[in-house]
């Protein structure tokens, strides 16, 4: 892969990821700012405004270890004020506190819309729901070089309210031979880790819940959670245009493998949207 092709998918930083709030999917969490961190390794020029608008839609289970698929259709908005805050509906409202020439780390306000019963009236009857709720994010990636660019990328996530507890994660993703000017490619694999409090809320089914739901009383505990691998492909239409493709594959581990909820432990998503940059 030639240099030019490397700086050109460097730009897929300003490429749409996902139309969506954030709330559990398959999707990875590097997946929503896509090669952003990629951007000042090759071009250390940055715009002072940069607008991406569009529209997306995505396949994915409804929550953690659900048989089933559900469709939605929602906006792409991805707004960056220089190196410094950006507001997408993928990553949240957030601020870049330390930003160089292959770092970045600050921090975000997301949104979890949490698990309904509605959700699947069948395994789902008689648990609590989990209500929608704010998501804290420190989050911070780091570019190996030029060279091998290599992104190496953790965050951790505090839930204020709904699922409460902790999540973190740590990813590592590059672009992949057989990008073009046109057409860019990425991919990698995530560890996703939750405490206590998280795993219960989601996988746990309290004594009073068993009552309700006729399944087995369930206490979960922290540890990891999951492994993934995201894929994202990108397709220049014109230099305005853009198309691009999100998909990951996740299995469950642990505590959230063995819950009575987790019908399968595999989980997918695919996500596909048409936008237009500035």
């Amino acid at each position: 892969m030639n240099y030019r092709a490397l700086l050109l998918l460097a730009l897929c930083a300003l490429v749409p990821r996902l139309g969506f709030c954030q709330t559990p999917s398959p999707l990875q969490e590097w997946q929503y700012p896509g090669g952003i961190s990629l951007y000042n390794v090759f071009e250390p020029t940055t715009p002072e405004w940069r607008v991406t608008l569009g529209v997306a839609a995505i396949t994915q289970p409804p929550y953690y270890g659900a048989p089933v698929y559900k469709e939605q259709v929602g906006p792409v908005i991805d707004l960056r004020y220089r190196d410094l805050a950006f507001a997408s509906v993928g990553e949240g409202l957030g601020v870049n506190l330390l930003h160089g020439t292959n770092y970045r780390a600050g921090i975000a306000v997301g949104y979890d819309l949490g698990r309904h019963e509605s959700d699947d009236s069948h395994r789902l009857r008689g648990l609590d729901d989990i209500k929608p709720a704010p998501v804290l994010k420190l989050f911070g990636s780091y570019v190996i070089s030029k060279e091998f660019p290599l992104v190496l990328r953790g965050d951790v996530r505090q839930f204020v309210g709904g699922g409460d507890g902790v999540v973190g994660d740590f990813e590592v993703f590059m672009p992949l031979p057989g990008s073009s000017e046109r057409f860019f490619m990425m991919a990698g694999p995530s560890i996703t880790f939750a405490d206590r409090l998280y795993m219960q809320k989601e996988f746990g089914i309290s004594r009073a819940a068993a009552l309700t739901s006729g399944l087995p009383a369930y206490a979960a505990g922290g540890g990891d959670d999951l492994v993934g691998l995201g894929f994202s492909g990108t397709w220049f239409i014109t230099d305005q245009w853009l198309f691009n493709a999100n998909a990951a594959v996740n299995r469950l581990l642990g505590a959230a493998r063995d819950s009575p909820i987790t019908e399968t432990p595999v989980q997918a998503a695919l996500a596909l949207s048409i936008a237009r940059r500035w």
